[in-house]
């Protein structure tokens, strides 16, 4: 899926703080029209007070986030019928059924297509006339994405959308998002803990760690430059341990040492295997998953 080099989303210098602790530390990026841009951190790492600016619910202290090219606080009433929504603990009133829900909306959209909706909950198997308090968090979750695309937003917002769901419940909403995405090359926001689920899906990555931006690329370009390295024998003690990389994370292993570095290329490798003079060196590729652990996921050198 190609994207355009305008930003639905442009996040330019954010700041947020709590109580004197930084959410958000100078944060900058730029989410490209018909891209699905994944957005990934530890709990508490701010992707929520960033999705709550990115939405014009939060105005942040420093910065600003621009919204379909308009300050996101200013326009939000403008902005969001242009805009579906999947919150992380998906809400509505407990005693209305879907089939009420969906004629509620309706009404609020100048754009609304009831057939779709129909057509979503049948293949999710969420019952129509179930109040919504009543459902699984499965179904309340098909409802809300089913409820979202109906008007055919621009932009799709889905912040944690598979917290709590089963496996089945997770395939089914990746693949209605591919297919949603392959009919009408929408724009997707997506922040989530499933790494595994959203690799296949996602063009651009964004991860935070303690409130500062660490990666903001094309999924592609980010996984080309990560690789683990492994070799039965350290590096000569009169050499720099892993140059001419630039190392992530370090281990020392039983049968040898390994690292994790983000700026592989063949012509680096030759001058490591020269200069080092370890043996048996491997090299292997690594899943988003793993790139986003050495990241963000584990300490430096942890055994």
């Amino acid at each position: 899926m190609s994207a355009s080099s305008d930003a639905i989303v442009d996040v330019s210098g954010l700041g947020v703080t709590y109580g004197g602790r930084a959410a958000l530390a100078d944060v900058s990026f730029r989410v490209p029209r018909g891209s699905v841009f994944v957005l990934l951190g530890r709990n508490g790492a701010g992707k929520s007070s960033l999705v709550r600016c990115a939405l014009g619910l939060q105005k942040p202290e420093r910065g600003e986030v621009r919204l379909f090219g308009a300050d996101a606080w200013r326009t939000r009433a403008q902005a969001m019928s242009r805009v579906g929504v999947v919150p992380e603990e998906p809400d509505a009133p407990p005693d209305m059924t879907a089939r009420e829900l969906a004629a509620f909306c309706r009404s609020l959209y100048k754009t609304w297509d009831d057939g779709s909706v129909t057509a979503r909950l049948a293949r999710f198997g969420v019952p129509g006339d179930v109040p919504f308090g009543r459902l699984s968090k499965g179904q309340k979750g098909a409802v809300m994405l089913a409820l979202c695309l109906a008007p055919q937003p621009e932009l799709l917002v889905l912040d944690d959308p598979t917290l709590g769901l089963d496996v089945v419940a997770r395939k089914a909403l990746y693949d209605e998002l591919i297919g949603d995405l392959a009919d009408r090359g929408a724009t997707v926001f997506l922040t989530t803990h499933d790494l595994n689920g959203v690799e296949s899906l996602a063009t651009h990555v964004a991860i935070l760690k303690d409130a500062r931006l660490v990666v903001d690329e094309e999924l592609d370009a980010l996984k080309a430059r990560f690789r683990r390295i492994r070799c039965s024998k350290p590096p000569r003690a009169t050499a720099p341990a892993w140059a001419p990389f630039v190392t992530v994370s370090e281990r020392s292993r039983e049968w040898g040492v390994e690292a994790v570095v983000s700026n592989f290329e063949d012509e680096a490798l030759e001058a490591f295997s020269a200069q080092s003079g370890a043996s048996d060196v491997e090299v292997g590729t690594l899943s988003l998953e793993e790139v986003f652990l050495s990241l963000a996921g584990e300490e430096r050198g942890a055994a």
